[in-house]
C-alpha cells in the first residue's frame, strides 16, 4: 500500500513584472525581462518555459509534482529573469502553507513578494502572478484489492453499449464533467491499454455516442467521454508518429521567424517596412507574400500527413477502422456519405495535428513557447489544417472571409483527404487496437540519445561532484547503452528487458537536481540501481518518458522504490538502515502536461476511477435498488417488446448490486488499512 499526493500547479500569467533588461531595450523606457517560473514543493522543483522580452508573460503551463513521504510541504513559486550571461535575476515569489493547499487551494492573482523575507512589504512594485492549484491526496491499496473492479470495467465494454445504464462505465460517463472528464479519459485509456482492451473501450464509447446522436453534424463535436478518450488514446500511442510528421516544418517556422498575415485588420505595414527597408508595401503585397509563405509551410505539412499511412501506428489505424464501420452502420444514407470520413478527420486533424501545430511545446515539439509573431503564423497554419480536416464544409462562411486567397490550396488538398482516410482504415491485423505499449518503441531503432551524468557504482569516499561522470547514452527498444563519447567504440550495455523501475530521485539525495534512477534486475534476481543526472527538467522528463515506454512490457515491475539514495548506512528518504529494505514510495507516473506516454499504473488508475464512482453511489442505489415502484406494465411500454422490460430491469439491478458490493469491499479495505496505519503510529516505539 502507498499513499500518494500530487500537486497540479497551473502557472497562467504574470503582470507588471520588474524590468531587468533595461540596457537591452533602448527603445523601451520601461525595459523588459525574460521571465520563467520555478515551482518548489518539498524536495522537488519544476520550471516553466522562458518568455522572452516581456513584463506581462503568458505561460498557461501545467506542472505536476508528487509529494514524497514525510510532513506536508508548503508550495513556493518563484519568478526569475533568464540571462544568457551571468546569474539569473530574482523577480519575486509567492508561498502557500500546507493548510492552505489542503483547505483552500490558490486560484487567482497573487502579489509577488521579495525574497527571502516574504512578510516584507513590496509596495506592489514586483507585480503579480496568476495561479490555479489543485492538491490530490489518496491511498493506493495493494493490487489484489482492485481486481474485482477491474473485472467489472472490462466486462462493461464487452456487453451492449446502447442501453447500458448500470455498468461502471455508464455511471462514469454520466457523472464526470469538465476537467474531471479529461482526467478520467486518460486513466481509463491507460488502464484498458495495459489490458490490451483499449480498442473495445473506444468501440463501446463510440456505440454509446452514436446511439444518442440524431444529427450527424454534431457527432463527436462535444467533449464527451468518447471524444476525450479517443483524443487521449491518440496522444498515448501516436506521439512518435506526430513528431515524425510535423517536427521538420514546425522547426522551420520557429527558425525562420517570417512575418505572415492575411487579415487586413491585423496587418502591420510599418513593421514590414522595417524588415524590407524598401518603403511601405501595400496591403496587397503583404497578402501575396504571406500567402506564399503560408502555402510554403502548409504544403509540406499536408504532403507529410497524406503520405504517412505506413507510419501511422497500427493501433490507431485499427481504432479508426472500427470507428469508420460504426459510423457507416449508423448513418448509411447517401446524403451522409461523408460522415464516416469526418468522424476520423475530426479526431486526426482537429484534435491531434492542429492542436500540436498551435502549441508545439505542449506536444514536446519545442522546448519553448513561440514568440507572438511565430504564434500568429502557427495559428494560421492550424486554422488551415482544421479546414482541411472539416473537408471544406465551412469554407467561405463565418467572419474570416480574409482567408479566401487560401481556399484554392485548401480545396486541392481536401480532394486527396478521402483517399488518404480510405488507405488509413484499410488495415488487417489480429492485434487489438491499443494493445500493450511494446509496439511504441521499435527494438533496433534508437529512440533517444544524448549526454547524461552517470554515478559510479560504488563511489566510496568521493565527493558527489566527482562521483558523477559524463557519458553518452543511446536508448532503443532492446538496449540502454553508454560510452565516454558518441565516437567511442567500447560501449557498456543494460538490456531494456532487465529494467524494473524508472523514477525520479529526491534532490536531497545527492544535493543535485534533475536526477533519475534506473532499477534493473540481473539473472540471479539481484537489483541494481543506476543514478543519472539530466541537464534540466525538460531533459529529465523526456528521458523518463522514453525509458518507461521502452520498458513498459517488462514483467515483474517494482511496486515501490526509494526516491532517495543509500548513503552513510541508511536511506536518505526514509532513514531505514537496511539496503534491502522495501521501497517507501509507490512507483507511478508523475509527469508534466504533454508527457502522455509514461508507464501504465493500473492500481493508481483504478483508485482514481473508484473515487469517481463513489460520487454516484447513492444515485445508483436509489435508481435501481430502492425504487420498487417502477412501472413495467404493458401500458407503460414505449413500443418495445414489453416482455423484455422486466428481464432487462432485473439485469440492471443485478449489475448495480454487483458494483455496489465491489465499492463496499474497497471502502472496507481502505478503512482496514487506515486503522492499521493508525495502529502503527500509536504503538511504534519512540526513538532515543
Amino acid at each position: 500500500m502507498a499513499k500518494i499526493s500530487s500537486l497540479n500547479v497551473r502557472v497562467v500569467e504574470g503582470r507588471a513584472l520588474p524590468a531587468k533588461d533595461v540596457d537591452l531595450a533602448p527603445r523601451d523606457i520601461s525595459g523588459t525581462s525574460d521571465p520563467f517560473a520555478r515551482v518548489f514543493w518539498g524536495s522537488q522543483s519544476l520550471e516553466t518555459s522562458t518568455i522572452k522580452k516581456t513584463r506581462f508573460p503568458h505561460w498557461d503551463e501545467v506542472l505536476e509534482l508528487r509529494e514524497m513521504p514525510g510532513a506536508p510541504c508548503p508550495l513556493r513559486v518563484e519568478l526569475w529573469d533568464w540571462d544568457m550571461v551571468g546569474k539569473n535575476d530574482f523577480l519575486g515569489m509567492v508561498e502557500f502553507p500546507p493548510k492552505v493547499l489542503q483547505q483552500n487551494p490558490p486560484n487567482g492573482w497573487f502579489r509577488l513578494l521579495p525574497f527571502p523575507r516574504a512578510e516584507e512589504d513590496s509596495g506592489g512594485n514586483l507585480g503579480a502572478l496568476r495561479l490555479k492549484v489543485r492538491l490530490t491526496e489518496d491511498r493506493v491499496l495493494p493490487s489484489r484489492c482492485y481486481q474485482p473492479l477491474r473485472e467489472l470495467l472490462m466486462e462493461s465494454v464487452l456487453g451492449p453499449a446502447e442501453e447500458d445504464v448500470s455498468s461502471p462505465l455508464a455511471m462514469l460517463e454520466e457523472l464526470t464533467l469538465g476537467d474531471c472528464r479529461q482526467d478520467l479519459a486518460t486513466k481509463l485509456v491507460k488502464l484498458f491499454l495495459g489490458q490490451g482492451l483499449a480498442g473495445p473501450l473506444l468501440d463501446y464509447l463510440t456505440r454509446r455516442e452514436l446511439a444518442r446522436t440524431t444529427d450527424p453534424n454534431t457527432l463527436f463535436r462535444s467533449n464527451s467521454l468518447a471524444s476525450k478518450s479517443m483524443e487521449q488514446f491518440m496522444k498515448l500511442v501516436g506521439m512518435p508518429y506526430l513528431h515524425e510528421v510535423l517536427k521538420p516544418v514546425i522547426h522551420r517556422v520557429f527558425e525562420e521567424k517570417k512575418y505572415i498575415e492575411l487579415d487586413p485588420c491585423k496587418m502591420d505595414l510599418g513593421r514590414t517596412k522595417r524588415i524590407s527597408f524598401k518603403g511601405t508595401p501595400s496591403e496587397e503585397h503583404v497578402r501575396e507574400t504571406s500567402l506564399g509563405l503560408l502555402t510554403g509551410y502548409l504544403g509540406p505539412i499536408v504532403d507529410a500527413i497524406l503520405g504517412s499511412v505506413g507510419r501511422c501506428p497500427a493501433a490507431m489505424r485499427l481504432a479508426f477502422k472500427q470507428l469508420h464501420l460504426r459510423v457507416e452502420e449508423r448513418f448509411p444514407q447517401a446524403e451522409h456519405k461523408d460522415v464516416k470520413y469526418l468522424a476520423i478527420s475530426g479526431f486526426l486533424f482537429l484534435r491531434f495535428f492542429a492542436p500540436a501545430i498551435l502549441t508545439p511545446k505542449l506536444f514536446d515539439l519545442r522546448d519553448q513557447h513561440a514568440d507572438p509573431q511565430t504564434s500568429r503564423s502557427l495559428l494560421l497554419l492550424a486554422k488551415a489544417v482544421q479546414s482541411i480536416g472539416n473537408l471544406g464544409q465551412q469554407l467561405g462562411q463565418g467572419k474570416e472571409l480574409w482567408t479566401a486567397p487560401l481556399h484554392p490550396f485548401l480545396l486541392q488538398s481536401i480532394s486527396h483527404v478521402r483517399d488518404f482516410l480510405d488507405q488509413l482504415v484499410d488495415v488487417d491485423g489480429e492485434e487489438e487496437a491499443g494493445g500493450p505499449a511494446r509496439a511504441l518503441v521499435p527494438p533496433s531503432v534508437t529512440v533517444r540519445e544524448g549526454y547524461l551524468l552517470k554515478r559510479k557504482e560504488e563511489p566510496a569516499g568521493l565527493a558527489t561532484r566527482f562521483a558523477f561522470k559524463k557519458r553518452y547514452f543511446w536508448l532503443s527498444g532492446e538496449t540502454f547503452s553508454y560510452s565516454k563519447s558518441p565516437e567511442w567504440q567500447m560501449r557498456s550495455t543494460i538490456p531494456v528487458s532487465h529494467i524494473r523501475a524508472v523514477e525520479r530521485v529526491d534532490e536531497g539525495a545527492f544535493q543535485l537536481p534533475h536526477v533519475m534512477q534506473v532499477v534493473t534486475q540481473d539473472g540471479s534476481g539481484t537489483l541494481h540501481t543506476t543514478y543519472l543526472q539530466c541537464k534540466n527538467v525538460n531533459d529529465l522528463n523526456q528521458w523518463l518518458s522514453a525509458l518507461r515506454k521502452a520498458s513498459a512490457p517488462n514483467p515483474d515491475k517494482l511496486a515501490t522504490c526509494h526516491p532517495g539514495a543509500f548513503r552513510s548506512a541508511r536511506w536518505t528518504c526514509c532513514l531505514q538502515a537496511e539496503r534491502s529494505a522495501a521501497g517507501c514510495s509507490h512507483t507511478h507516473s508523475a509527469v508534466t502536461l504533454g508527457d502522455w506516454s509514461d508507464p501504465l499504473d493500473p492500481d493508481a488508475e483504478t483508485q482514481m476511477i473508484y473515487r469517481q464512482l463513489l460520487l454516484g453511489r447513492d444515485q445508483l442505489r436509489m435508481k435501481f435498488l430502492e425504487d420498487s415502484n417502477m412501472d413495467t406494465s404493458p401500458e407503460a411500454d414505449t413500443g418495445k417488446d414489453f416482455r423484455a422490460c422486466p428481464d432487462a430491469l432485473a439485469g440492471q439491478r443485478e449489475a448495480a448490486a454487483r458494483l455496489l458490493e465491489v465499492l463496499e469491499d474497497l471502502d472496507q479495505a481502505h478503512e482496514a488499512f487506515r486503522q492499521q496505519e493508525q495502529g502503527k503510529m500509536v504503538w511504534a516505539p519512540l526513538g532515543p
